[in-house]
């Protein structure tokens, strides 16, 4: 197996694609953008007005420009692999690259690599601008969960990229998920996930969450929110190795 594994080449050819296309590009740059923009537009809108306008959950509350960053994390997954599966350029990937599994993971780690990276930044940003603009209701970056919690935005903002990346893999289309996983995450988990029991806290999104709420999710914990993302995540990444490694390029 060590022989598939990334090299450095493999993984500046995969940066060079990414830098390459705009729409790619632009998608990694949103979820930073996003994220931060709407928390402090937000923040600013309501946070010294309402002393509760940001919700019951002033931690999580921190993190709603989340909300909309990870749109932009699924954008980027889509269409970064997307590309592939255009115009033969997949063929002309793996004539470059033979091994399959060496290519799926260079894009992949590329991918991760980047979101971590964006959504990191995304994460402490998000949490000290918004918070400038709070007011006395303001956290503080000492404040119990606000380390996890800016950590986990990172984290969760990777686990969906690479949701989407690999899902986009097994369909090959990325308008095919684009059109699965935004209604999912801006419309039904909103209706299903409300409870905090049953099957809605499971689902990817609410789940990762966890990890940026004050409040316990039900039964899930911070980090085991977390773990049922990364689950997924994991599922359709395993899933896109082997739709790349066993169908025609």
């Amino acid at each position: 197996m060590s022989t598939a594994l990334p090299t450095t080449p493999v993984l500046h050819s995969e940066w060079i694609k990414i830098r390459s296309l705009r729409g790619t590009l632009w998608s990694l740059i949103s979820v930073l953008v996003l994220t931060v923009g709407i928390q402090v537009l937000a923040a600013a809108a309501l946070g010294r007005g309402e002393e509760d306008g940001m919700g019951e959950d002033p931690l999580l509350a921190a993190f709603y420009g989340l909300n909309f960053g990870q749109i932009a994390a699924i954008a980027f997954g889509a269409t970064a692999f997307s590309a592939e599966f255009h115009n033969g350029a997949l063929r002309t990937s793996l004539t470059a690259v033979p091994d399959r599994t060496r290519f799926y993971l260079s894009k992949i780690a590329m991918l991760g690599v980047l979101a971590l990276v964006a959504g990191q930044l995304a994460g402490l940003l998000t949490f000290v601008a918004g918070q400038a603009v709070m007011g006395r209701g303001a956290l503080r970056l000492g404040d119990p969960g606000t380390v996890r919690a800016v950590v986990g935005c990172g984290l969760y903002l990777m686990l969906m990229t690479l949701f989407a990346a690999g899902l986009t893999a097994v369909l090959r289309s990325g308008v095919a998920v684009l059109g699965i996983l935004i209604p999912f995450v801006v419309m039904v988990s909103f209706i299903v996930g409300a409870a905090a029991t049953g099957v809605g806290r499971f689902m990817p999104d609410r789940a990762g969450q966890a990890m940026m709420r004050g409040e316990q999710y039900g039964d899930l914990g911070p980090w085991a929110g977390l773990g049922v993302l990364a689950l997924w995540s994991l599922t359709a990444v395993l899933g896109g190795w082997l739709a790349v490694c066993r169908r025609d390029a």
